[in-house]
This record gives structure tokens, sequence and C-alpha cells, in this order.
């Protein structure tokens, strides 16, 4: 099959859990004899059209900052989807696959789909709903109105997880949804040894207000009364970095919390994973969370916030850690117990890790494309 794939972010140039879906699927598929490429802005120097492991990297446009003060940027957008129309109009792709967001980059590929015969398949992430009005004050009627647009229009939607699939009914999504989650590389992660550098907590992920670091800065701070030598790791940069670190200056905690910024070698991220006790994922937003699979592949117990929004939440359970409330109290009560032995099994936490490999999401990615494709 000639497949496409669409994102403004483009793996290893921007790594996050989007780009880190889009790269591993696409490059096991091109594996497999498929034609495949990838459609994003052009993160890398010289040539547009460059290739990696047997995947075609088109950079359809200029980069521009994807965020501002912790924010998607508008006009980013504009130009990416903007750029899109012509190269998947002409090229006639048997199956492209869009990330659904930003949105007006799903809803130029959807058109330029149709023109070319493509199969589109819109992947959903997450589904935002009211979460809009939070984001963008009144402003957000209109993101939550072109969401609603993208979802009846989606002919091939695909969600990444049982939470985002029952989100995408009620923005307007019909009939059967399947649900390809994402995965991890669970031979590269066997591979890796732990970090010399130990700690007990260990948080990774972009620092931004909506993974609610600040919850566990201040859970550091209590668990400090009766653990005084805990040691917390923050593996991560984003906006909020600034504001985290004087918070754990302001709350005399900084001796207890590290603060990492990006580690460009992800074979770092998993040996501090490795080295730590328990990962915590305060966060009360995520369409999926890579991060706590991969943690649970270490044999790592995951602390997460019980919100139907954290999708990360369904990782959680079943002897593989614990939940809590939007509180710094409770995120410290359940941490204490992961520290003290109790609520987890490393085999649990390993066992689940297990169907995840990116082999495995590719085996059911491919499926489905044939499925469609003679449609």
């Amino acid at each position: 099959m000639r497949i496409a794939y669409v994102y403004d972010a483009v793996y290893p140039y921007i790594m996050g859990g989007v780009e880190r879906r889009v790269w591993e699927v696409s490059r096991r598929l091109a594996g497999r004899g498929h034609d495949v490429h990838v459609y994003g802005m052009q993160w890398w120097a010289g040539d547009p059209d460059i290739e990696r492991e047997g995947v075609h990297l088109h950079g359809t446009c200029r980069p521009l900052p994807l965020y501002r003060k912790g924010r998607r940027t508008f006009f980013p957008a504009v130009l990416f989807a903007a750029s899109l129309v012509v190269p998947l109009a002409r090229k006639q792709f048997d199956i492209i696959d869009c990330q659904h967001f930003p949105y007006l980059s799903a809803l130029t590929t959807l058109a330029a789909g149709r023109l070319a015969g493509s199969r589109v398949v819109v992947t959903w992430h997450e589904v935002w709903g009211d979460y809009w009005y939070d984001y963008l004050g009144l402003a957000g009627a209109l993101g939550k109105a072109v969401e609603r647009v993208l979802a009846t229009g989606s002919t091939f939607p695909v969600a990444v997880s049982d939470a985002t699939r029952e989100g995408m009914g009620k923005a307007g999504v019909r009939g059967v949804v399947p649900v390809i989650p994402n995965g991890i590389d669970l031979a590269w992660i066997r591979s890796i040894g732990p970090s010399p550098v130990a700690s007990d907590v260990i948080f990774v992920g972009r620092l931004i207000r909506e993974k609610h670091v600040d919850l566990l800065i201040e859970a550091v701070r209590l668990l400090r009364r009766d653990l005084p030598d805990i040691r917390c790791l923050v593996v991560g940069d984003g906006p909020e970095r600034q504001l985290l670190e004087a918070m754990a200056a302001e709350l005399g905690v900084s001796g207890s919390i590290t603060f990492t910024g990006f580690l460009e070698k992800p074979d770092d991220v998993i040996a501090c994973m490795k080295s730590s006790r328990v990962f915590v994922l305060p966060s009360t937003r995520e369409g999926f969370g890579i991060s706590v699979l991969e943690a649970l592949a270490c044999g790592l117990p995951v602390v997460t916030i019980d919100d139907p929004a954290n999708a990360s939440r369904m990782f959680a359970r079943d002897g593989c850690g614990l939940l809590s409330s939007p509180d710094a109290g409770d995120l410290a009560g359940q941490v204490r117990t992961i520290l003290s032995g109790s609520g987890y099994d490393p085999a649990a936490c390993r066992a689940k890790a297990q169907a995840y490999d990116w082999g495995a999401v590719t085996d059911r990615v491919e499926e489905y494309y044939r499925g469609i494709w003679g449609r």
C-alpha cells in the first residue's frame, strides 16, 4: 500500500506521544514493504524531502513555534494546513492517516484525500469538548465547533483509547470506531540498564499546566515530613518550568526535586525510570500516556489522577499502581503507600505492558488499512 501520515510535528525533531506513534508505526510499515510517507513541517535542515529508515519525510512548510505561553499557536496551524492540499491531492495515496490535531490540517487532508480518491483515516488522540472553554475562554466555542465539524466529517475515524472513543461519540463521530492504541518498544526497554542516579519518585512529560506538576511538588513537601530524604526527578521541559522551579524553591523542597530538562537521548529517560521507585503522572488530561506504559514495562508502579479525561488511569489498576484525586494530600498518600511496598506487583506491571508492543500495534494498523483499502 501507498501510505501517508500527516502531522505538523515530526519525530525525532519533536518528541511527543503523537509524533512517536506516527514514527514507530510508519517505519515498521516501511519495513514490511509498504511505500510510507510522512508530511509535516520541515524541522530539519537542507532538502525538504529526505528518507529515514525507509520512510520518506516531506517538509511542506517552514517550521514555526507550535506553542506560545503553553498554548498552541494559530498561524502555524493555518500555514501547515494550506501547505498540504497540493502534495496530498497529487500523490494519490491508498491511505492517508491524519492526526486529528491541529484540526485545520485534518480538514484540509480530508478535502485533498477526497480529490485524490484516497481513504483518509483520522486518528483521534483526545477530545476536548467543553475543555475548549477552559483553554480559550469564550473563543473556545469556535474550537469546539471545529472539533465537531471534523467529528461529523470523519469517514474512517480511529481512537487511541476507550476514553477517546467515548469522547468522539459525544463530539458527533458516527458509527463503529476501532480502538488502536499507542505502543512501546519492549525489546529496546529491556536492553537499557538503570541510571546510576537513583530517585524515589519520577515524572516524565512536557511541563505544561495540564500535567499539574505543581501537585507533585506540593506532595513532595508533604512526604518530606516522614520521608526527609525523598528524591524526586522531574524529566522534561516546557513553558511551566520556571514557575515550577520557583514553586519548589518557595516551598523549600528544591533539595529534594531535580529538574533535568529535556533529555535528548530516550535511553536516558528509560534509565532514569529503572532507577526510580514510583512513576507519578498528576495529569488530568491524557489521550493515552505512552510514558506510563514505558514505566510499567520497567516494572515501575504508577500513581495518576482519577479523572475521566485522563486515559492513562486505565493502566494504574490490577496491581499496577494507584489512583489519586487532584489533591496534593491524596497524591502524597498514594505515593507513600507505593513507597512502603504496597499497592503494586512489578510482575503485573510488566505483564500489562506486554500487549502494547509497537509490533503488535502495527499489526492492527495494517489490518485496519487493508480492510478499508478495498472499500
